[in-house]
Formats: structure tokens, C-alpha cells, sequence
């Protein structure tokens, strides 16, 4: 799907057009292949630069052609998605390509709010002529956009481990991992985010005036701070991670050990039947309230054997 929009630069109002003009923006949603051939011969550039921001394993990065003044801007951004019919946050790549003076293109592989935001004229400053401010407010959106998925993830990490207190299962120890690997995939993308916005800064075709300079440097300070978060929630969902596994060890030893003691209390009176049985002259075998005395002398071993259990604490999980 391609739209394109147009800012007037007299009356600075935005509108969504038919054909590709001078200082309008071409928004891609994984794009045909017609369509794809067709805006990139309108704009005379390389079909490459949409089909890398196509690639959802495409890394971040800037990559331009000196010859024709075309900036392509490949950054990562957070996604939701199903995993083994569970849901699991990680990142994708989104295609921004300034071409010269003509157009700027942004190019995913789905729709994303944070574009739809732009579209809708929600977004204080934007204009599609100016193409630089442009590229930094997309930064800075993407930026915020990680610092609400790091908001998102603590939040169900956090029912989660509510839920775990109250009782452990499989599944909840699952969404724990989902969210640990969450955090991994979100934690590389921002990395490599923080790489392509310190380096845009030296790019000489990007033009950065003074707001834009402001918008740049927010736009870094909240990829920083989502950094900072997404470690110390690493951190601490890692600290989590082995404490539930020392729980669950701890609990399968004291189930293994309260079970040894049943059994050994069961092994007392199986014992002293058995050496009462064998065919050879035993006490009390001639006795009329043998088989009773016998009993009793089982029931009293039994306690004390459960009485010494239960001084060692060996009774209790």
C-alpha cells in the first residue's frame, strides 16, 4: 500500500495526493512489487533501498549515495507479535529514504501508530517539505515509542510474578522467558538506534537548524534512557529468573525429602511383619495376643520413627 501526502507551504495544511511532487512524503505499507518499481522510477533511486527496509532482519543503519544525494535511514522499531501462540514483544525495521530534494519515503513492512500519527496531522511541527526535521521527529517518536513497550513489558513481568507467588506453573515461568528474550531483542535494536542517530549528526547532506538540533539530541536522550531501563529491567528480571529457579528447587527437595521420610515410617512396621512371617520360632509365637502385641509394638516403633523425623525437621517441605 503507498500513500502519499503533501504539506502547502502557504497555508501549512496537509493533505493526502494522488502523484508523487516535489517536498511531498510517500508512505509505503509493504509494498507490491509494482509499486515498489513504480516509485522508485518516478524518483530515479535504487529499488535496493526499499527492499532492505523490507528485510525484517535488516539491522540499523545509514547507508547514501553521494552521486545523487539519497539518505537511507534504517531504524528499529518495537512490535508485538505471536510467538508459539504466545505474544512477545521485538523489533522491526523502518525504511526512512530522503530522496535529494524531492520526496522523503518511509517504508515498513506494517502499520505502525506512531506513522499513523504523522498521516493524521497529530504531530506539533511536522511539515513534509522539511525533510530533516522530519527524519528526527520519526527518531524521537520511535524513541518514546520504546520507552512505552519497556513500560508494557515491566508491567506484565510484574502480574506475572503476582501470579507466581500465589502458585507456580509452567506457564507462568514461560512469560517470565518471553519477556527476557523481549527485553534482549529490544535492548540490541536500541543499541544500534543509538549508533545511526549519533552518526546522523556528521552526515554533511542532512541539514540540522537549531530546533532540529534540540529534536536530535531528545530524540538521543530518550534512547538512552530507554537503554538504561531496558538494563535495569534485565537486571532485575534476571535476579527474578534465579530466585523462582532456587524456589523451585528448594521445593522439589522438600518434596523429595518428605517423601523419604513417608517412606521410611512405611518401611518400620513392613520390617518387623516381615521378620514375624519368615518360618522360623520368632518371639510371641505361641502367644494368644501375639498378633496384637505385635501391632502395638509396630504402632509404638512407627511414632518414635515419626517423632525423630519430625525433631530433624524432616516432615516438612
Amino acid at each position: 500500500m503507498v500513500k502519499i501526502y503533501n504539506t502547502d507551504i502557504d497555508t501549512n495544511i496537509m493533505e493526502e495526493i494522488d502523484e508523487i511532487k516535489k517536498g511531498c512524503w510517500i508512505n509505503m505499507t509493504n509494498p507490491t512489487e509494482g509499486e515498489i518499481k513504480s516509485v522508485c522510477g518516478s524518483l530515479m533511486i535504487q529499488e535496493d533501498f526499499i527492499r532492505y527496509s523490507l528485510d525484517s532482519e535488516e539491522k540499523a543503519r545509514i547507508d547514501y549515495e553521494e552521486d545523487d544525494d539519497t539518505i537511507l535511514f534504517i531504524l528499529d522499531v518495537p512490535i508485538k507479535e505471536k510467538e508459539h501462540e504466545r505474544e512477545i514483544y521485538t523489533t522491526m525495521p523502518i525504511g526512512i529514504i530522503v530522496v535529494r530534494d524531492e520526496a522523503i519515503i518511509t517504508v515498513s513492512l506494517r502499520e505502525m501508530a506512531f506513522i499513523e500519527e504523522f498521516a493524521n496531522g497529530r504531530v506539533k511541527g511536522f511539515s513534509t517539505y522539511k525533510k530533516s526535521r522530519f527524519v528526527l521527529q520519526l527518531m524521537f517518536r520511535i524513541s518514546s515509542n520504546y520507552l512505552e513497550t519497556l513500560k508494557a513489558i515491566n508491567k506484565e513481568t510484574e502480574q506475572t510474578e503476582y501470579t507466581l507467588k500465589q502458585s507456580m506453573n509452567n506457564e507462568e515461568i514461560l512469560k517470565l522467558l518471553d519477556s527476557e528474550k523481549s527485553l534482549v531483542y529490544i535492548t540490541t535494536s536500541l543499541r544500534a538506534n543509538e549508533a545511526v542517530m549519533e552518526r546522523t549528526v556528521k552526515i554533511k547532506n542532512i541539514k540540522l537548524y537549531e530546533d532540529d538540533e534540540d529534536i536530535l539530541e531528545d530524540a538521543i536522550i530518550e534512547n538512552k534512557q530507554a537503554i538504561e531501563m531496558s538494563k535495569i529491567y534485565t537486571d532485575v528480571l534476571t535476579s527474578s529468573m534465579d530466585a523462582y529457579a532456587s524456589l523451585i528447587s528448594n521445593n522439589l527437595n522438600g518434596t523429595m525429602k518428605l517423601l523419604t521420610s513417608i517412606t521410611i515410617i512405611i518401611a518400620i512396621p513392613t520390617l518387623i511383619a516381615s521378620l514375624w512371617g519368615m518360618n522360623v520360632r520368632v518371639p510371641f509365637e505361641y502367644t494368644a495376643y501375639g498378633f496384637w502385641i505385635l501391632c502395638i509394638i509396630s504402632v509404638v516403633v512407627t511414632i518414635i520413627g515419626i517423632a525423630l523425623l519430625n525433631k530433624k525437621g524432616l516432615l516438612r517441605r
